[in-house]
């Protein structure tokens, strides 16, 4: 399989649809401020938070910035959107190469999408926003120094989705052995990431919050859980497999704790466990909603 980092954020969108802890988004949609909104998105990927929140009905009135640093994920960003709002019915314009306005009689969202490394836009000091969403990229970061940072983009919420907390599992089984040493092996390439991560991070956004003077509004479980359903998976979710199995392989080949042939093998029954859909995966994360002090 050819990988593509696009490909892959628009693949886990029915993935992140179920994972979503419903709880967490009702204190959301209950702590809004009224619309117009000032919305900031740090790690923004290819677009999906903001049509989800605009299919959602969450969405009506706003001007919405997503931060991205990687230049792929933006281009695939401005033509996602696109096309989106067209097939959602939404008028949209084009206001530079960045920005896009999408409207009805309802709807006015005006969307800049800026290219740049988040901490290098907080360092810009732009208006602070009523809500900073990020979404599945908190466990990148180094924490706790980057919290604050984050946190400095908005006044008022900060709704942090998605973040991973330490359990990775794949079924059925391979072998119980070499499947638990690489799943320790893989959490702890997250731990030893040059420009940071923790494979714990959900559980650790608490203290990360409470540190930063910020007070927790809500929190829950927000597990990924891809499942075969008639031999088959639902949408884009067989692609969203190959991809993890891709950062498998991208992260522990050539590990020296690992048998290379037995590794290479693992990661071929576990493709053809996709093949004939077989594989069910679940990755335990935590979502929350903070209210930041001023």
């Amino acid at each position: 399989m050819e990988f593509s980092f696009p490909h892959y954020l628009l693949s886990k969108q029915s993935v992140d649809d179920r994972a979503l802890n419903r709880t967490v988004l009702e204190a959301l949609k209950a702590n809004l401020p009224s619309a117009p909104l000032s919305i900031v998105e740090v790690g923004g990927g290819s677009g999906t938070m903001l049509t989800r929140l605009i299919g959602w009905g969450i969405l009506t009135r706003a001007d919405y910035v997503l931060v991205e640093e990687m230049g792929e994920n933006v281009e695939s960003a401005k033509a996602w959107i696109l096309q989106w709002c067209r097939a959602a019915g939404l008028s949209t314009e084009r206001a530079g190469d960045h920005e896009i306005r999408a409207f009805d009689s309802t709807h006015a969202v005006n969307i800049r999408l800026e290219h740049a490394d988040v901490f290098e836009y907080a360092r810009r000091r732009p208006p602070t926003s009523d809500l900073l969403i990020a979404h599945a990229f908190l466990d990148l970061l180094p924490m706790p120094e980057s919290m604050p940072k984050l946190l400095s983009l908005t006044k008022n919420l900060a709704w942090l989705t998605l973040n991973f907390d330490g359990v990775t599992s794949l079924e059925p089984t391979v072998d119980p052995a070499l499947d638990e040493k690489i799943e320790q092996l893989y959490h702890a390439t997250m731990d030893s990431r040059p420009t940071g991560g923790d494979s714990r991070s959900g559980r650790h956004v608490f203290d990360n919050l409470r540190a930063s003077a910020a007070q927790v509004l809500a929190a829950g479980a927000s597990d990924w859980v891809v499942y075969p359903i008639n031999g088959g998976y639902p949408a884009d979710e067989a692609y969203f497999l190959y991809s993890i199995l891709h950062f498998f392989e991208e992260s522990l080949t050539g590990s020296p704790e690992l048998d290379a042939r037995a590794f290479e093998n693992w990661l071929k029954q576990r493709r053809d466990q996709v093949d004939r859909g077989e594989l069910i995966y679940i990755a335990h994360q935590l979502d929350f909603l903070a209210r930041v002090k001023k």
